[in-house]
C-alpha cells in the first residue's frame, strides 16, 4: 500500500451555469438583491437562473436576452394596458 499525495485543488462551488456566456451579459436582478450583496458579499439570483457576487459595471455589457425575455413577459402580464 502507498500513500499518494493529490494536487491542491479549488474547493469553492462553481455558482456559475454553463457554457459561460453569461459572463459577457448584464443581467436582470431585484434591487435590493443588488445592495445586499454590494454589503454581504452573498450571491444574487438573475431572472435567467444565474448566480453570482455583482463585482463589475453592467453598464459595460449587454442586457442577458433571456433575463430580458423573462422581465418583459412578467411586465406584459401585470394586467395593465
Amino acid at each position: 500500500m502507498s500513500t499518494k499525495i493529490l494536487p491542491e485543488s479549488d474547493t469553492r462551488p462553481d455558482l456559475s451555469h454553463g457554457d459561460g456566456d453569461h459572463e459577457r451579459f448584464a443581467h436582470y436582478v431585484q434591487k435590493d438583491k443588488i445592495m445586499e450583496s454590494a454589503v454581504s458579499g452573498t450571491p444574487v439570483i438573475a431572472l435567467c437562473g444565474k448566480v453570482w457576487v455583482p463585482n463589475r459595471d453592467p453598464k459595460k455589457y449587454p442586457v442577458c436576452p433571456e433575463c430580458k425575455e423573462i422581465y418583459e413577459s412578467m411586465a406584459a402580464g401585470d394586467g395593465q394596458e
